[in-house]
């Protein structure tokens, strides 16, 4: 594949045109695809393969799945999970009709129910911000549907794909409040409209699509096909896919039947493809940086049409994205003077008095690996600090200094966030319900100064 890729650019002599055409095309179906590629992998090991059900989801379609415990180490399917909330998922199949989603009043607690479509692009809200504390019936609807819902259910945003993702997060207090959010948890529910006010239980469906297993190195674009197919793309992408489909790739379309040079293409594409998602989220090339902090663009959890975006930043980085109205994500590989942040290195974040992040919800402050995006183990089991973390110690100026390293700092326990010491890591600072100086940027955050 070495020799495929250069030899043209050494030679200016290209030895089958398919195969270079099948290569080039096929890393924008790769940019395009992404979603849908990674949405179903974990899908079907969300929905059929129990790992570690406290912390890993497992659960069948239209049912939730719950965390019994705030995520740590054991987690490890990426994403750059929280550990601020207990995570409530689950995969629904809105094809054959609605589905409602109820949940009890939530008194003062933070929490939210994050609609997801299929793309990765976020549909719609169901939360404190967006639809109050009380609680309440919710529909949420597929592409199409017609019909009358009954008293008392109020109707979301259709979404544009038949599958959506529901990631529901509730805060919580410590570990002493992990109870009085599971009772919470325990209320949630996901009825069918067809079943709505029916009694008895609910089926277990988890008959999902199986990706091939990745011995096939046609595998990812085995699942684009499949999932264009399931879940139609809008009309005004058909000339994208009318391009793609002269390499296999397409609703209802099988890669198989191609060229040997032409799948051959497809697969150093999917090679080179995800190595380029990943240097492209990290080179920040898509945020507003400030002190080394990434401020995300407005169209955060919406990418939509721009592909490259919706792939890297919103899909591989996170599964999705919220909105900034919702939660602001901001992301840090870089010491106050831009220079990466190393696994031996001694770090401090601080904030003056009057620096605190202007948030009308909670903040908090989290570490990950780079090359995974999952959380760093550690022997105290220590993975965020935040304006809830108990023992919080202010200077007596009331400044507030973050301690980041992989020991533990002498006589500043409290402000202690552990990072890596042996490999790359980065730092996430997530505001939940932030205030407008936030989505606009125009609070700063302070940097992030080297020690040692």
């Amino acid at each position: 594949m070495v020799r495929q890729a250069v030899g043209p650019i050494l030679t200016g002599h290209v030895r089958d045109w398919r195969a270079e055409y099948a290569y080039t095309a096929g890393l924008q179906a790769f940019i395009y695809g992404f979603p849908y590629i990674y949405n179903a992998q974990l899908r079907h090991d969300w929905v059929t393969q129990p790992r570690n059900p406290d912390v890993v989801p497992y659960a069948a379609v239209n049912h939730f799945w719950h965390a019994a415990r705030l995520l740590d180490e054991a987690y490890r399917d990426g994403g750059c999970p929280n550990t601020d909330t207990l995570y409530s998922l689950a995969w629904v199949d809105l094809r054959d009709g609605p589905v409602i989603l109820s949940h009890p009043d939530m008194g003062e607690r933070y929490f939210t129910f994050e609609i997801m479509a299929f793309t990765s692009d976020n549909v719609d809200y169901v939360g404190q911000r967006t639809t109050g504390a009380q609680g309440g019936n919710y529909a949420l609807i597929g592409p199409g549907w017609r019909g009358d819902l009954p008293t008392g259910v109020k109707p979301t945003q259709p979404s544009p794909t038949p599958w959506v993702l529901i990631l529901g997060r509730t805060l919580v207090d410590g570990p002493s409040d992990v109870p009085a959010a599971k009772d919470l948890q325990a209320k949630y529910r996901l009825t069918p409209l067809s079943r709505w006010g029916k009694p008895g239980a609910r089926s277990q469906r988890r008959n999902v699509y199986a990706p091939a297993p990745k011995t096939d190195l046609l595998s990812p674009w085995k699942s684009l096909n499949a999932m264009l197919t399931e879940n139609p793309p809008p009309a005004h992408h058909a000339v994208v896919l009318g391009q793609l489909a002269r390499i296999g790739i397409g609703p209802g379309l099988n890669v198989e039947h191609q060229p040997t040079t032409v799948k051959q293409g497809l697969t150093r594409a999917a090679l080179v493809g995800m190595e380029m998602l990943k240097q492209q989220f990290l080179s920040g090339d898509w945020a507003t940086t400030v002190n080394g902090w990434r401020y995300p663009p407005a169209r955060e959890g919406r990418f939509g049409d721009d592909f490259l975006s919706r792939a890297a930043d919103q899909s591989m980085a996170g599964i999705t994205a919220n909105d900034p109205a919702e939660a602001v994500y901001l992301v840090n590989f870089d010491d106050a003077n831009g220079t990466r942040l190393t696994p031996q290195g001694t770090y401090e974040l601080h904030f003056d008095a009057d620096q605190a992040p202007p948030v009308d919800a909670f903040w908090s402050l989290s570490a990950y690996t780079s090359e995974d995006m999952n959380l760093i183990p550690n022997r105290s089991h220590r993975y965020s600090v935040g304006d809830r973390t108990p023992g919080l110690r202010r200077d007596h100026h009331g400044g507030l200094t973050i301690y980041l390293q992989p020991q533990q700092p002498e006589g500043h326990e409290a402000n202690w966030l552990p990072t890596s010491a042996h490999h790359a890591w980065f730092v996430i600072l997530r505001l939940y319900r932030p205030r407008t100086e936030v989505v606009d940027a125009t609070w700063k955050c302070p940097g992030i100064t080297r020690v040692t």
